[in-house]
This record gives structure tokens, sequence and C-alpha cells, in this order.
């Protein structure tokens, strides 16, 4: 059979039948709301932040982060159509086996593992750098090799300069124990997310808040400072490359998508679930980064995966520090969990699907969790959460992040074509505008990223093309 055969419909929704049972339609869309902001508030935020700020847009940073809301809404009303019309596990890798074929849908498989393994490498070395900054306040002092990858250079709280360690311990830690947790089975309920998100809220508004009284505007001159000669640094190329970083922000909000079918109303319920945590947080991060580059000059968040703790700092609330990153990372475990859990969710799909060895998709006999992916991941993930910089992670995550939208966007135009009287709860309007226009604003993104991204970028994807040929294809269920 060809690359580009397809699952039907009816095929994908009697799996879903069989494997989640029909779930009850509970979520209103308040919840849904609620849903997207505990999945979006993360490292993203209180970590990248501060490097788009300092590499990249200065206190402009502000106007990259409603670039990427933009790119965001048309991909996340592209989604809101998906959702509703294929509510089944897999995420983009499902819907794209449904509407351009078996190699793209592995494409798609393939490149979130950059969205989902290195989200979660990423979010576990800003939970190290904030995890430091609290054994720092009880006089716990780790030694400087066990603290960042060789190939970064380090600040703590009190000033001293780490340059280059051996190893990420912390992050390398969380990470394990997080997958150890997953193979157990252990999974949030809708009430603990909702105290995650009250406590992630209340955090951001609280540094608002707080801080608002303590801003220099002198930190704000020039408020788009003026490019170097360098694509990206600074200027309005350097807003653009800001956005391009700090989209890794918005990640989570297509978990909102996963829901459609436990949706009251999926029709109304989607749009307002995706586009209405997206203008929260559009307005919630707007206000956070003002405040942050206008308590202490851009140029102090070089390299800093812990930005909040850093302009905090410069309030007189120092007995508030504690609790602030004591919350952070509280929020920061359970983002890295949600992507930990993602990533083995996709994998032992396209396992089950043939296209990866049955090692993905192999059950626990007592636990029902796929243990196996949990423990490669944990693996995986650990080397990179150990070794890599947090602001390389970060623009991997992104660029892959932003190709898979490019392809769900491309991909509502292909089902409207093949398609057209495919039963949908909800319709992207403007079509095909909405589609472009994400198509556009996303590449728009990905080509104000480095270099180095799209060349890791190209490499993980050529190494992905190698394994489909070599065993995908060979092995899949749907050719055989």
């Amino acid at each position: 059979m060809s690359i580009w055969s397809r699952k039907s419909l009816d095929v994908l929704l009697s799996e879903a039948d069989e494997s989640e049972k029909g779930l009850k339609r509970t979520l209103s869309s308040r919840s849904l709301v609620a849903l997207g902001i505990g999945a979006i508030i993360g490292a993203g935020l209180f970590s990248l932040t501060g490097i788009a700020a300092a590499e990249h847009a200065g206190p402009a940073v502000t106007l990259s982060f409603v670039l990427a809301a933009v790119g965001c809404a048309f991909a996340g009303l592209c989604y809101a159509e998906f959702a509703s019309m294929i509510p089944v596990a897999g995420s983009a890798y499902t819907y794209s086996y449904a509407t351009m074929g078996e190699f793209m849908a592995w494409i798609i498989g393939w490149d979130l593992v950059l969205e989902y393994a290195l989200g979660a490498a990423t979010v576990g070395v800003s939970w190290s750098r904030y995890f430091l900054e609290l054994l720092n306040k009880f006089g716990i002092h780790l030694p400087n090799s066990l603290i960042c990858s060789p190939w970064e250079t380090l600040t703590l709280g009190d000033g001293t300069v780490v340059e280059g360690g051996i190893i990420n311990l912390p992050a390398i830690i969380i990470v394990s124990l997080l997958s150890l947790l997953l193979i157990r089975g252990t999974k949030e309920s809708a009430g603990i997310n909702n105290f995650l998100v009250v406590l992630k809220v209340a955090v951001v508004i609280i540094f608002i808040v707080l801080g608002w009284s303590y801003i220099n505007p002198e930190n704000y001159t020039p408020y788009i400072p003026e490019n170097t000669g360098v694509k990206g640094q600074f200027g309005w190329s350097g807003i653009a490359a800001g956005a391009g970083t700090v989209f890794f922000a918005f990640i989570g909000f297509d978990a909102v998508s996963t829901a459609a079918q436990e949706a009251k109303n999926p029709q109304k319920g989607m749009p307002i679930g995706i586009l209405g945590s997206l203008i929260i947080c559009t307005i919630l991060y707007v206000l956070f980064a003002h405040v942050m580059t206008g308590l202490v000059p851009y140029t102090a968040f070089v390299g800093d995966a812990k930005p909040a703790a850093t302009a905090f700092a410069a309030t007189p609330y120092t007995f508030l520090q504690t609790g602030l990153i004591v919350a952070i990372l509280a929020g920061y475990t359970s983002v890295m969990l949600v992507m930990l859990m993602g990533q083995s969710r996709v994998f032992y799909t396209m396992s089950n699907d043939g296209l990866l060895p049955k090692f993905f998709s192999e059950i626990h006999s007592k636990f029902r969790t796929p243990w196996k992916t949990n423990l490669f991941f944990l693996v995986f993930v650990s080397l990179f959460a150990g070794l890599v910089p947090v602001s390389d992670l970060g623009h991997m995550v992104s660029i892959g992040t932003l190709l898979a939208f490019v392809l769900v966007c491309i991909g509502v135009l292909v089902m409207r074509k093949k398609m057209p009287n495919a039963p949908r709860a909800f319709k992207t309007p403007l079509v095909p505008f909405v589609p472009l226009a994400g198509v556009l604003v996303c590449l728009y993104l990905m080509y104000s990223l480095p270099y180095e991204s799209w060349l890791r970028l190209i490499i993980w994807m050529a190494l992905g093309v190698v394994i489909y040929f070599a065993y995908g294809k060979k092995n899949s269920k749907l050719n055989k």
C-alpha cells in the first residue's frame, strides 16, 4: 500500500470506543478554559521569558508574546475542528493519519518528540534552577559540577557564577522520579488540576501586583533595543525571534482539543476553551513580562532559567520569595508529568499502529501502563535535561511545535477538500484564511529562530524518515 494510505474515520472512532469506552460529556466551557490555563502556564513563562528578553527582544518581549499568541489562535481554531471530528488519543498524529496519510502521520508523531520529550527536559532544567534557589535559602549548596551542563554558565542567587559543570543532577532526578511515578499509573484528578490552576494563576497575579510598584521606568529605555546587525538580536527581527522562543510558553493549549469527547457542547466549548485560555494567558503573560523587565534590566537575564526569582529579588518582599519558588516548582512538576504522559501516549499509539516496535506498546501486567516506553523516555529525557543548555532546548521545542501546528493547519485544508461532508461539531471559521494565516505566522516564527534550531530539526526529521522506511512502513498494520 501507499505511504499516503489513510485510516478511515470509522476505524478511528471504533478504536476510541473500544479503548475509552465512550467518555461522558461532563466538561463545561469554564472547565475547558481551566484545563487550557493549567496546561499552558509553566516553564515558558517562568523561564524562557528572561532568555527571550536578554537575547532577542529586550523589554519588547511583551510584543513577542502577542505575536506568538496570534499564531496559536489560528492553529487553535484548526485543532478545535479536528478535535470535534476525531476525539481520540494521539493528538495531531491521529488527526494526520485520517487526513494526510501514514507518512505525514509518522512525520508529526516523530516531530511531537520535540514538543513533549524535549519540552519535559526544558521544564526539568528550569525546575532545577528554582530548586537550587530554594536550597540556597536554607544554606544547602550542591557541588558546582552537579548543577549544570558542561556548555552553559550558571549564575546562582548569591551571585556565584558557575562556568560549566559536568551534569545537571537535580533535573535528571526529577525527570526520573516522575517517569517512575507514571509507570505506577498515577494521574492527576480534575480537582488537583483545578487546584494547580488556581496556584499558578495566583503566583502570576501576586508577582504582577506586588512588583508593579517597584518598576524602574529606566529599564524600558529603549523599549525596542536597536538591532546589533545580526538577525534576531533585537530590533523588529528580535521581537519575532523572541516570539519564536516564548512560543514554548503557549504549548499545552492543544490539551483542550483532546478533551472534545468529554465536552458537553464541543461546538461551543472547543473555541471558548482554546481561545479563552489563550486570551487569559496572553494578558497575564504580557503583564508578567512588563513587570519582570521593569524590575531589573533585561540584560540581567542572560542565560537565567529562573528570571522570576531574579526579578522578584528587586522588591522588598523577600519573605514571599520562598513561597513563590515552591509554588513555581509545584506548577513545573505537574507540567512535566503531563508532557511525559503525553509523549508515552503518542509512542504507544504509534507502536499499536505498527510504526514503532512492540516494545513501546507493552503494558505492565500490574500497573497497566506502557512501562517500557516510560523507562525509555526516562533515559532519553534525562540525558537532554542533564547535558543540554535550557535556551537550546527551548528553541528545539519551539521549532518542533511550530512545525506540528503548520501541519495541523494544512490538515484542515486537506480535510475540507477530501472529506467535505464528514460530520463536524465545530468548523474552523473563515477557511481558507484562518488555516493559511496559521501556516504563514508559524512559518515566520520558525524562520525567526536561530540557524542551529533549523539544523537540529532537519537532522532529527531526516533520522525519522530513515526509521520510517527502514521499519515503520514494513511493519505498518494498515499497510499489512
